[in-house]
């Protein structure tokens, strides 16, 4: 983890590509406070010479300044909200952009470990933390400093020996701010983290709020959610009883300084060994900082604050990327649609190894089945085509070419995905089909919604493909969402394709749907299918069966029965059903008029 001082560095680069904006609000912060500290100056005056010699005019010359004095502050100090304003929201821009940038770039690897929520906080609670205090916090800091020391050193000039009585209090008041600075912000990046706690549980439970009414978990999630928000509650409080016992501090300490004037300050003026408008100059500049003092428990927790979620911002932006494209990386033009896997092993961290020795060739246009028990690899074999995952060892090739060697955007150019549960984006059904290929025609994205058998269902909604499916799709049945998917990957046009073949969630017409879709999509592609249905096993050109991440057995689906291995213990258990029902049906679209009853299944 950065230190404070290099955190606050890093976020004062933020505002170099802006330096004619902060150097117009910083003028106007110097010109604000300096005005500031001649105004007790002309009252010094308006007393010695006007109230003291009876002189109207110095009255209202003093009178006069203060009032051109207002008018220029009031001016530069618009300048300085403005521009100090614009400086905050722009870093919170950059800044947020640079984050999700980089949210965006980093692996599987990185999502896997992160949860969303705590994420959405990072993006949006700490970046807000962050923003305030960059701008016009850091701005309003500085002005306090430098009012602080501006008011030092005008005590000096006007009386030296009063100004030391002085100097003990202000000292005191920094040492104090300091202290409250060191004990607050700790306090608060634990309050920053607890914030990112109570965003994950909030996500995951509205995520899954459909599991939720179905197991009736409501108070459960409710209760799961209290306790996290009175975690949060409990140390923002803590926070709030450090900033209680501060705040009075700073008052006092301000007040003692008045005092100490007024004690030894008014006698001297008495007897004449100092004038009534130097004593009162020396208080003016006093109260000058009452503002400001206050001001100063509330800005340096404002720093503190903004350094602890500048920390977890830059945390994630700063994590290293285990995908890296090298610098050389050429890009992948045309595909012929070879994969090869040579003697691949891989292992999730430092957990145990998922995959080891893969070693198989897909030719182009070749259709490669997965089949094993859960757990086996099948998925991790395919997310390592597409690059979501560097291999341990060994190497992943296309077209002879290993793809650490490739530009990673060129590569994934060349691949289509189609899961069993596909995610579609709150927009149109026309724009989640062009997902892909956003400079698609209309006409490209209707021919691929008719090749996917998308398109009857599509045109039936009143707004057709101009449809809005909700967050995730969530207004479309399962089948429908699939067919979009498939309808996305064929327009991307892909020649190395993977696939989740089961359809189990589907009614049987929607299963055929799919079923002639995914033909279409698959044809004169290299494609790797998570296999779960006999008819894609007994079409594909080599099967692959996986068992604790090895390759036991490879071949057709015959060789493999053949052989009475593990695929025919998985064939006995799951599959030969499919094939038993395929033959009913076969013999009772031989025999319409035969009752399914009087068909005898084996």
């Amino acid at each position: 983890m950065q230190g404070r001082f290099a955190i606050y560095r890093r976020l004062l680069g933020y505002l170099r590509p802006y330096w004619r904006q902060v150097l117009i609000a910083y003028t106007s912060m110097l010109i604000a406070t300096g005005l500031n500290l001649i105004v007790p100056q002309v009252i010094k005056s308006a007393i010695d010479n006007g109230l003291t010699t009876r002189q109207p005019s110095a009255l209202f010359t003093a009178a006069g300044l203060i009032l051109g004095i207002a008018v220029l502050r009031g001016m530069v100090s618009f300048s300085q909200r403005f521009f100090g304003e614009w400086l905050t929201f722009r870093v919170a821009y950059d800044l947020r952009n640079h984050f999700y940038w980089r949210v965006q770039n980093l692996p599987f690897a990185f999502h896997d470990r992160a949860q969303t929520g705590d994420l959405m906080s990072r993006a949006t609670s700490d970046i807000t933390e962050t923003e305030r205090f960059t701008g016009v916090g850091l701005m309003d800091l500085i002005a306090t400093i430098l009012l602080l020391a501006g008011v030092v050193v005008a005590l000096f000039l006007e009386h030296a020996r009063l100004a030391l009585l002085v100097i003990g209090p202000l000292a005191l008041l920094v040492a104090t701010a300091l202290r409250f600075g060191n004990i607050i912000r700790p306090m608060f990046k634990v309050i920053q983290e607890q914030m990112g706690t109570l965003s994950s549980v909030m996500q995951e439970s509205m995520t899954g709020i459909g599991v939720v009414k179905a197991f009736a978990r409501e108070q459960y999630e409710l209760e799961k959610f209290d306790r996290e928000n009175e975690s949060w509650f409990q140390k923002r409080y803590a926070a709030i009883q450090v900033w209680a016992n501060f705040w009075p501090l700073f008052t006092l300490i301000l007040a003692s300084a008045i005092l100490l004037l007024l004690w030894f300050g008014g006698p001297q003026a008495i007897r004449g060994e100092v004038t009534v408008g130097s004593l009162f100059a020396m208080i003016s500049y006093v109260l000058l900082l009452n503002g400001p003092v206050l001001r100063i428990g509330f800005l340096v927790n404002m720093a503190a604050t903004a350094s602890a979620s500048a920390a977890r911002v830059f945390e994630i932006i700063d994590t290293p990327n285990e995908v890296e494209e090298p610098p050389d990386a050429i890009p992948l033009e045309e595909v012929q649609g070879e994969v090869r896997f040579e003697h691949v092993s891989f292992a999730y961290g430092a957990g145990r190894s998922v995959l080891e020795d893969i070693d198989f060739v897909a030719k182009p246009g070749q259709v490669v089945a997965l089949i094993g028990p859960t757990g086996s690899g099948k998925s991790t074999i395919t997310n390592l085509i597409p690059r979501f995952y560097d291999p341990t060892s060994g190497r992943v090739l296309v077209d002879g070419v290993d793809i650490r060697r490739v530009q990673l955007q060129s590569l994934r150019r060349h691949i289509g995905i189609v899961l069993q549960e596909p995610f579609l984006f709150s927009t149109t059904i026309a724009e989640n089909i062009a997902y892909g290929r956003p400079e698609a025609s209309m006409e490209e994205i209707i021919a691929a919604a008719k090749a996917a058998r998308a398109h009857d269902f599509i045109v039936s909604f009143p707004e057709g493909y101009q449809t809005r499916v909700g967050e995730r799709g969530v207004t479309l049945s399962g089948g429908q969402k699939q067919r979009i998917a498939i309808a996305r990957a064929l327009l991307r046009d892909p020649r190395i394709l993977i696939l989740d073949d089961s359809t189990s969630s589907v009614d049987t017409e929607t299963e055929h749907l799919i079923q002639e879709a995914l033909a279409v999509l698959m044809e004169g592609r290299t494609t790797f299918v998570i296999a779960q249905r006999l008819l894609t096993l007994k079409n594909a050109d080599q099967i692959l069966v996986l068992n604790h991440g090895r390759i036991v057995e490879r071949g057709t689906h015959q060789e493999l029965l053949a052989r009475r291995g593990l695929y025919r213990a998985i064939y006995d258990l799951q599959l030969k059903d499919q094939e038993e029902f395929i033959a009913l049906q076969q013999q009772q679209q031989a025999a319409p008029d035969t009752p399914a009853s009087c068909v005898t299944r084996r």
